[in-house]
């Protein structure tokens, strides 16, 4: 640290202490300027005079009232200025007491606002200046007369450009915190929406894929022994969805590696040209499923592809694991106008339909991903049982034939 900015340290440390220093310089200056004396117009001779004991007075309590310029920078203004009328009524000649007046008025003006520093600056000149020439044996037009005048401006002037900088350093501090703190607001909330991200993306792969296994487990237990080859295809159901759930998980863990390791195994995200893959699995699990579609031609972005695959995918886990054993499913996917409409129907034969509004995170899975694409979902049980989960997805109109229109 610099000297300069050690002596910066100190000074707000002990803001009483260096007004204090302050005091005793102006002081030692208005002494030292008592001794000079104007014997001629155009010359200025030293003399070796004594002020008198009104000035030295005077002097002492302008500078002593410095001490307090900034705790009560008014009433030192009004001490300051009225022994500098004083001054100029009795003192011949002059002792320069006005300094004490014009380094009071720079507190004022460096403390307060412009319109005030106006106010005060322009009284003060006045008052200083009428008086400097109204009184003493000087001529109005003197030189020491329109040196208060000029010292009197030069003060307020400095006194409210250090005010303005100080605030324009102050306004700069703040902004760069304010953007600071909107950059840590604004990395948390990334943050917190990649941990849903990603805690969306790992449920609807587990859940999806141990659900089956679940189901292919438990069938390949119970027709063992009667059964050996329908518990063997069972198994080989078990072994491909447990190496789809591994590749899945690969695939996602792969890109949250990507930034950090290039050489992270990456796949493309599912979506609904994968759809014939998916339901195959659910049927292979023994879940009735019919599916209707009428989006061909459409091209989905990315963001909405994977969603309308994963609303399917979860709607028909849910499907597996609540609405029983001999439930039938069935699926829509729609194209209507700049929507996309997701349908996924149960007849619900097990009864358990409340269970698909439960204490998992599967809906509010759905809910997360149809909310950050600006779209709407509407799940509940049917009339006559069941449950029917809908989603509406914006698609941007990006066919091939709007595309390509000859």
């Amino acid at each position: 640290m610099s000297t300069l900015a050690r002596a910066r340290c100190r000074a707000k440390a002990h803001p009483l202490a260096m007004d204090a220093v302050l005091a005793a310089a102006v002081l030692i200056c208005m002494v030292a300027g008592s001794f000079v004396e104007p014997r001629h117009r155009d010359s200025v001779s030293w003399a070796l005079r004594t002020p008198d004991s009104l000035s030295l007075v005077l002097m002492a309590l302008g500078a002593a009232a410095l001490v307090f310029r900034r705790r009560a920078p008014m009433t030192v203004l009004a001490l300051t200025g009225t022994v500098s009328v004083v001054e100029s009524v009795t003192g011949d000649p002059r002792a320069p007491v006005a300094m004490s007046a014009v380094v009071a008025l720079y507190t004022v003006a460096s403390t307060t606002d412009r319109p005030t520093t106006w106010r005060v600056g322009l009284l003060t000149m006045t008052v200083l200046t009428g008086a400097a020439m109204s009184a003493g044996s000087l001529p109005w037009y003197a030189q020491e007369n329109l040196a208060i005048f000029a010292w009197t401006g030069i003060g307020a002037t400095a006194g409210d450009a250090v005010r303005s900088r100080r605030a324009f350093v102050r306004a700069i501090r703040e902004r760069a915190e304010r953007a600071e703190r909107t950059r840590e607001e604004e990395a948390r909330r990334r943050v917190a929406e990649e941990r849903l991200r990603i805690a969306r993306d790992l449920h609807d792969v587990v859940a999806h894929h141990i659900a089956l296994v679940n189901v292919q487990a438990g069938v390949a237990a119970h027709v063992m022994d009667k059964r050996p080859d329908q518990a063997k295809e069972a198994l080989a159901h078990v072994r491909e969805a447990s190496r789809s759930a591994l590749n899945e998980l690969r695939a996602t863990v792969g890109l949250l590696r990507q930034s950090g390791d290039p050489e992270a195994p990456t796949e493309p995200a599912p979506g609904l040209d994968r759809l014939d893959d998916l339901t195959g699995t659910f049927r292979s699990a023994g879940l009735h499923i019919e599916v209707a579609r009428a989006d061909q031609g459409t091209t989905l972005p990315a963001a909405v592809d994977l969603a309308a695959y994963r609303i399917i995918q979860e709607a028909l886990t849910n499907v597996q694991k609540h609405a029983g054993p001999r439930a039938k499913a069935e699926v829509s996917v729609v194209r209507v106008g700049p929507n996309i409409e997701i349908t996924v129907l149960d007849d619900g034969s097990g009864g358990n339909e409340t269970q698909h509004s439960g204490g998992g995170h599967g809906l509010l899975g759905m809910r997360e991903r149809v909310s950050a694409l600006r779209g709407t979902l509407t799940t509940g049980p049917r009339y006559g049982g069941g449950f029917r989960v809908h989603a509406i997805l914006p698609v941007k109109n990006r066919t091939p034939i709007e595309e390509d229109p000859a």
